[in-house]
């Protein structure tokens, strides 16, 4: 698997354990953004010529595979530029238009900023509540008994990017729905390593990164069902968005491309196309996240796991007692170890486990227990080095 992903030939024994930030790029995405401006360079939606018909043509085929990826619509299928654009467009369209003061938008606790503070945001413009959904101490939302007849937005994640919790979101967007509210979800670390049905789901919005699917930074993709795309309001004017502009007023394109004002992500969105392909390739790939929590525990002292659901998403968040995770990491990078550490862009829910910061391994498909290893035996140096200052 890693001879796809040129980056591990020009970096030999480099242990790459942050997938979870972004993951490394196979070829056939490398090839796929090279060929694009090597050989079909051109604007879409605005010419007749030939390569401006062929990259259209590109274009719309990745429209088609993100519809067969989420089991979507293909007009239900927005490109935005991640999974944060994605959210924020939800909030400043929906949001603003369907809430009021007095409503409630029910957030989990366990949320990347990125689902989070663009709610906070909407709340404080319309008035409406902004409550959260509390943890149990292995990371598992109780959301129970929370979601009620002022509930109108429900936002959480698919996968936790701190604690790998897998959310139950089938049962609360029945919940949501019985109310009258609608739920979205935080798909950047689900869609990567398991098969999204947005129609099994039930979720009214699902939003994911390309960069974290192997495939190009600056690229996201963000489903809406058509009953609500339909019924929202643009939050940026310009090009393609258009269906008439007069000196007095505009009218706007249906769904999706009311929502991709300006010239579009030309190249990222080709590439995205073929990283999707490369991840639907690959589902059912097994990652050494249960390898990696045994040896984790039987071999680090004083470390504690956060995060220890009965489904859990390939990524482990841990502390160890007595070493900063910086260091950890700092230490780590000096053996060609990459993971990461800081407040994982999660600050409410790691003061939920009494932390300030942490350390996180996350895996892809270029990982192996081998590498695990190759872990284990640093951090059981820095460890040793650390405590004996």
């Amino acid at each position: 698997m890693r001879d796809e992903f040129p980056i591990f030939k020009k970096h030999p024994g480099w242990i790459y354990l942050d997938t979870a930030a972004t993951a490394q790029k196979p070829q056939c995405v490398i090839d796929a953004l090279m060929n694009y401006y090597t050989e079909d360079c051109a604007t879409v939606h605005r010419a007749i010529y030939k390569q401006a018909i062929r990259a259209g043509e590109l274009y719309d085929q990745t429209r088609e595979e993100a519809a067969r990826f989420l089991n979507a619509g293909r007009d239900e299928i927005v490109f935005t530029r991640g999974t944060t654009d994605g959210l924020n467009l939800v909030a400043r369209s929906y949001g603003k238009m369907a809430l009021t003061p007095g409503d409630e938008i029910l957030i989990s606790e366990m949320e990347h900023h990125s689902n989070f503070v663009p709610w906070q945001m909407i709340a404080a413009e319309t008035g409406a509540h902004f409550r959260l959904i509390p943890v149990d101490d292995r990371g598992v939302l109780q959301w129970e008994g929370l979601i009620h007849h002022r509930t109108k937005i429900v936002a959480v994640a698919h996968i936790s990017n701190v604690t790998g919790t897998v959310n139950p979101l089938k049962q609360m967007a029945e919940a949501a729905h019985a109310v009258g509210a609608v739920l979205v979800v935080d798909g950047a670390q689900a869609a990567p390593h398991m098969k999204i049905d947005v129609q099994a789901l039930g979720c009214d919005f699902y939003a994911f990164s390309g960069h974290k699917c192997y495939g190009p930074t600056g690229v996201g993709v963000l489903f809406g069902k058509q009953e609500h795309l339909e019924r929202m309001p643009p939050i940026q004017g310009g090009g393609d968005m258009i269906a008439w502009v007069e000196r007095d007023k505009t009218t706007y394109q249906s769904p999706p491309l009311r929502f991709e004002a300006g010239t579009p992500i030309i190249a990222s969105v080709i590439a995205l196309g073929e990283a999707l392909r490369f991840v639907q390739r690959h589902q059912g790939h097994t990652s050494p996240l249960r390898y990696a929590t045994q040896r984790l525990q039987q071999a680090i002292p004083h470390l504690r796991i956060i995060g220890t659901a009965p489904e859990k998403g390939p990524l482990i968040t841990f502390h160890i007692e007595g070493v900063h995770p910086l260091d950890l990491a700092t230490y780590l990078d000096m053996k060609n170890i990459s993971i990461r550490s800081g407040h994982l862009c999660a600050q409410p829910l790691l003061r939920r486990f009494g932390l300030e910061s942490a350390a996180r391994v996350s895996f892809g498909l270029y990982n192996t227990t081998e590498e695990v290893d190759c872990l284990i035996d640093a951090i059981q140096e820095m460890v040793e080095s650390y405590c004996s200052i």
